[in-house]
């Protein structure tokens, strides 16, 4: 049995940078109307790459979802990552947002403006968190981990026996920051697959918080963004499905209400690879030269049988057609020519 020992927490919250990275000067279409319940659901993309249909998928259905129900819709660019990030991306994106009609509330939020929010939530984790040398893997704790991708299970190498509170801010070791997970299963439940029971011990062991060079991890990012936001629904791909696991184990850590969640089906290529930023065909920038957004909108819905026959419509003409029910469990492939 490791014990523990809670650190003294400071109560003071620290103030977050207002300064905002440098932009177009054009303001992106803010929705205007107040929303008629408490829900609120974000979209909330890595700027590493072009928007591509795989992008789009999750970005309208969050945003049907969050509409249909008269909630929020917000926008967070997930730039954690300095050597992959491009302003230039998130500038881009914003445009193609605008683009297909998926307009959002309120001021984006940028990752890598709250790195001492993140330090702060960190620091509240301390009595349950050790430093890591280990590095294999370590590059990608940063990123959201695709199921598709492929995952390695800690096997506690730098777990120390007998657990004592760990300040990252005063360790003069180059090391990541891990937190303990307990041997216990994890249930929750998912609009589209259904009951869900994950053991974080054998699925992933103790997982990084915040990388050896500084960077924080995407789990513990994620968690404190949206519980700040006041996010209420999540929808993503299912590539994501299984890290829910990990960001209830923070919810609770950190008193939060966890979200509801909804996981999708991932698009998929002519080999049945779930598409990234290499299928530069479908990007929106390579679409954008010959269909509308009201035709990528359309045969979205058709695929998803909200429509009769593959036809143009918009997002906003999509709202009383989308049903949650009707997403399918199996990864799909929508033809653009």
């Amino acid at each position: 049995m490791i014990e523990s020992r809670k650190s003294k927490v400071e109560s003071r919250k620290p103030k977050v940078e207002s300064r905002k990275p440098k932009v177009e000067s054009r303001k992106p279409k803010v929705e205007s109307r107040k929303p008629t319940s408490a829900v609120v659901g974000r979209f909330a993309p890595s700027p590493t790459g072009e928007m591509h249909l795989g992008n789009v998928l999750a970005a309208l259905l969050s945003w049907l979802s969050a509409r249909q129900q008269g909630g929020m819709w917000r926008l967070r660019i997930e730039d954690l990552d300095p050597q992959r990030s491009r302003q230039e991306y998130a500038d881009r994106l914003m445009r193609d947002l605008e683009w297909l009609g998926l307009t959002w509330d309120g001021e984006v939020v940028y990752q890598s403006q709250r790195t001492k929010v993140y330090e702060y939530y960190l620091h509240k984790l301390s009595h349950l968190t050790y430093p890591c040398t280990c590095t294999r893997n370590e590059i990608l704790a940063a990123q959201a981990p695709h199921e598709s991708d492929g995952r390695v299970v800690y096997p506690g190498t730098c777990r120390p026996n007998r657990l004592s509170t760990f300040d990252f801010r005063l360790s003069t070791t180059k090391a990541a920051t891990r937190i303990i997970v307990p041997d216990e299963v994890i249930t929750f439940t998912d609009k589209v697959y259904g009951s869900q029971a994950v053991n974080l011990a054998n699925h992933c062991g103790d997982f990084i918080l915040r990388r050896s060079d500084g960077v924080f991890a995407y789990q513990l990012a994620v968690v404190v963004d949206d519980a700040e936001m006041g996010v209420t629904e999540i929808v993503r791909g299912r590539d994501l499905l299984l890290s829910t696991a990990q960001q209830i184990y923070l919810y609770r850590l950190l008193g939060f209400a966890p979200p509801v969640y909804m996981h999708h089906p991932l698009l998929v290529n002519d080999e049945g690879q779930r598409l990234c930023k290499r299928d530069k065909a479908l990007a929106i920038s390579a679409m954008r030269g010959h269909l509308s957004a009201e035709q990528i909108i359309g045969r979205i819905a058709f695929a998803f049988g909200w429509t009769d026959k593959e036809e143009s419509i918009s997002a906003r003409e999509l709202l009383p057609l989308f049903r949650h029910t009707d997403i399918p469990q199996n990864d799909l492939k929508i033809p653009i020519e």
